[in-house]
């Protein structure tokens, strides 16, 4: 946490769904930083050792998808926590590493926003809820 405030980093291809992402978590009281890719999202992870919580999306161009970024992210950075969201792919909850949670999209804002609260207050995983 950066000055008492969660950072979460947003990563998103499409720019009007990532600023979206961005107001929402922003409206949440959290300080916010994006990404366009995972590449990118990499690149802020090793540059911050502030971002407590990363809010992706799964398919995305580039070296990796949303998936293969949130395993690198869990083996790289465990402490981290993680929320995938896809509109187009269905998971299965074990395809994402522990302690993840997967929301469809379109997804609730208010979903997402105590999604973010209830990770961000634990030191635990939290299985998903939906």
């Amino acid at each position: 946490m950066k000055n008492g405030k969660a950072v979460v980093l947003v990563v998103e291809d499409s720019p009007i769904i990532r600023m979206a992402a961005v107001d929402l978590v922003l409206s949440a009281g959290y300080e916010a930083l994006e990404a366009g890719d995972a590449d990118q999202a990499i690149r802020i992870l090793e540059s911050r050792d502030d971002v407590d919580l990363v809010f992706t999306d799964v398919q995305m161009p580039g070296t990796m998808d949303g998936i293969k970024l949130s395993h690198y992210i869990r083996d790289r950075w465990p402490p981290v926590k993680l929320i995938v969201a896809s509109g187009a792919t269905i998971l299965e909850e074990s395809s994402l590493p522990g302690g993840s949670m997967f929301f469809s999209k379109p997804y609730d804002d208010h979903t997402i926003t105590d999604a973010m609260a209830r990770l961000l207050s634990s030191d635990t995983p939290i299985a998903p809820t939906n």
